[in-house]
């Protein structure tokens, strides 16, 4: 659990504080078709706003930013990272920057991908769906239910000024990350959409590190985190959907051996967004990322279908091409 302690030496004693800067670890797994993420519990803080990301201050006896966050992530998690990659340095003006309750007025994110393992033995470490907190995000099974409500009090919120540029440039950006307005939906501009929401006030986060979400708040705009966390998760998701376009970073979250049907699941949980069978398939082939192996599934639950295993050009090759995503037709 994160608290003032995470402050100390190992002897007990204060360190000193050479720099404001806190290290946060968004660690992604991609299980059974769900996008997940690790949390810890995190005391101190409003009502609902208990979870977090592993997180601690860089100190001394850290040589580097990416040891220190590594260090941290198995101290609070026992979790060991693979692949990592610095994501975003958040010191936005509305940070308290309270070192005390765990918020420094600098932070530097990263990002890691690995195969989900289950905490042992660490009760405030656990995997959750990435979309209780961004529930406005997944159009895996039809347009959220959340957007129905949310974009409303957009609007509204675009439409209470009196200066009509500003309410020229407040509609233009309901455009740009809601699609609102005649704009399309982009599912890269995670961040962008989680701001709007922090902007008009309709998300916890705006009233501070004491604002608190009520049951009903929660089922339209999603579980808050701690600090701001969940502005950090944001910057994460629309990281790894660019991401999985143009690299095949998805073979982090993959077991060695798997099926096309669920490659399919883990890009479509990432993206949160449905795809062509067909379509997906010709672009995973056309693209020569994966081969097959003599494996097949048990059959089971249904025919048994070939495993496959990306090729090893393409996991030498990191730079190599992603998936080009092609969405089925989206419900209006």
């Amino acid at each position: 659990m994160t608290t003032a302690k995470d402050m100390q030496g190992r002897d007990g004693a204060a360190l000193p504080n050479p720099s404001a800067v806190g290290l946060v670890a968004v660690i992604v797994a991609a299980t059974d078709g769900e996008p997940r993420a690790l949390t810890v519990q995190v005391e101190g803080q409003a009502a609902g706003r208990s979870v977090g990301l592993p997180a601690g201050p860089l100190v001394p006896e850290h040589p580097t930013l990416e040891r220190g966050l590594r260090a941290w992530v198995e101290r609070q998690t026992h979790q060991r990272l693979g692949y990592v990659e610095q994501l975003y340095t958040f010191g936005d003006r509305d940070r308290q920057g309270d070192e005390a309750q765990g918020l420094h007025s600098l932070s530097v994110a990263y990002l890691a991908l690995v195969r989900e393992v289950r905490p042992a033995g660490l009760a405030e470490a656990s995997w959750r769906n990435w979309y209780r907190y961004l529930p406005w995000e997944d159009f895996r099974e039809g347009r959220p239910a959340a957007l129905a409500e949310i974009e409303p009090k957009l609007l509204a919120w675009a439409g209470e000024t009196g200066d009509p540029k500003l309410k020229r440039r407040r509609e233009d950006r309901l455009s740009l990350t809601f699609g609102l307005c005649d704009g399309a939906w982009n599912e890269e501009r995670v961040l962008e959409r989680y701001e709007l929401l922090f902007e008009a006030g309709l998300i916890p986060e705006a009233q501070g590190q004491s604002g608190s979400a009520s049951p009903a708040d929660i089922a339209v705009t999603g579980q808050p985190m701690a600090f701001d966390h969940r502005r950090v998760l944001a910057t994460a998701i629309g990281r790894l959907r660019g991401k999985i376009k143009y690299r095949p970073v998805v073979f982090e979250l993959m077991p060695p051996t798997f099926t096309l049907f669920q490659l399919q699941r883990t890009v479509e949980a990432l993206s949160g967004t449905n795809l062509h069978k067909q379509n997906f398939r010709r672009l995973v082939a056309q693209q020569g990322l994966v081969e097959e192996t003599d494996g097949v599934t048990s059959g089971a639950t249904g025919r048994p279908a070939r495993l496959v295993r990306f090729r090893r050009e393409v996991l030498l090759e990191r730079p190599a091409p992603g998936f080009r995503l092609r969405p089925a037709k989206r419900p209006a």
